[in-house]
């Protein structure tokens, strides 16, 4: 287990580095044995610090949902990240130069809440009768830890993607508003391009064969804290697709057929 000085000087410098764009050192690779709840601890810290700083929180995101990424890291769970209000872009919208260090981008099912979410026991059904509408969604991740370290070589691990708040960074709504009910999500899938070009495609079903499962397992585990998912919040369910690296000039457009399109630009 991490001290509390630890824990502390760890969301200190995901801090720093988030607000100067210069990425700090694997943490797994400082405290080799780090946990998962020494992670979430320092997700935490950091969390504080922001709602200190004035930020306000907005929701939840949900990753490391498809089999492909879990086996990459050598796990059999998700992750979660907390979203605030200045992370929330309009759809279309411009994504400053300066405003990442090495962003990439996710398609998803946005679930917003009209009614809060506690476990223990929380159920699929329970998710869909709590949720106000579904819509697509691109997620914007970024990375203020090391993907790799240049030393070691080591790659970083499932405790450096949560402390860095699973690597969450922005999200983009658009497409049309529907009701969970009215649509099959695991067949709501997404045409991925960047500057007109397929990048990647992919069903609902990726994310634990039903995406609201991925809310259901929030908020059992965020009982585990003492915390839930309130009324109004927004909840990232997970990718379909690998992530697509943004460079400067890029357009994201994630096509949802049907359900309408969502896109940004990186400046």
């Amino acid at each position: 287990m991490l001290t509390d000085n630890e824990i502390a000087q760890a969301a200190e410098s995901l801090d720093t580095a988030e607000k100067t764009r210069a990425q700090t050192g694997l943490l797994s690779l400082k405290h080799p044995d780090m946990t998962m709840d020494d992670a979430y601890a320092v997700q935490a810290a950091w969390v504080r610090s922001k709602i200190e700083a004035g930020r306000r929180v907005i929701g939840w995101k949900i990753g490391l949902t498809s089999k492909a990424m879990q086996y990459a890291l050598n796990i059999d769970t998700p992750d979660s990240g907390v979203l605030f209000d200045d992370m929330l872009f309009e759809d279309g919208a411009t994504i400053p130069a300066d405003r990442f260090i090495q962003p990439r981008i996710e398609a998803e099912i946005a679930f917003v809440m009209k009614a809060p979410l506690r476990g223990p026991g929380v159920t699929t059904f329970d998710v869909l009768n709590a949720t106000d509408y579904i819509t697509p969604a691109l997620e914007i991740l970024d990375t203020r830890i090391l993907r790799v370290d240049p030393e070691t070589k080591k790659a970083r691990t499932i405790v450096d993607t949560i402390s860095d708040n699973a690597a969450n960074a922005g999200i983009v709504l658009g497409g049309r508003t529907m009701r969970p009910d009215a649509v099959d999500m695991r067949w709501m899938g997404a045409i991925v391009s960047r500057n007109a070009e397929v990048e990647e495609t992919g069903l609902g079903a990726g994310v634990l064969n039903q995406p609201a499962r991925g809310v259901a397992w929030l908020a059992n585990r965020l009982a585990a804290y003492g915390d839930g998912i309130e009324a109004g919040q927004i909840v990232l369910a997970g990718s379909f697709i690998r992530p697509v690296e943004a460079r400067h000039g890029d357009t994201i457009v994630a096509d949802f057929g049907p359900y309408g399109t969502v896109s940004s630009f990186f400046a």
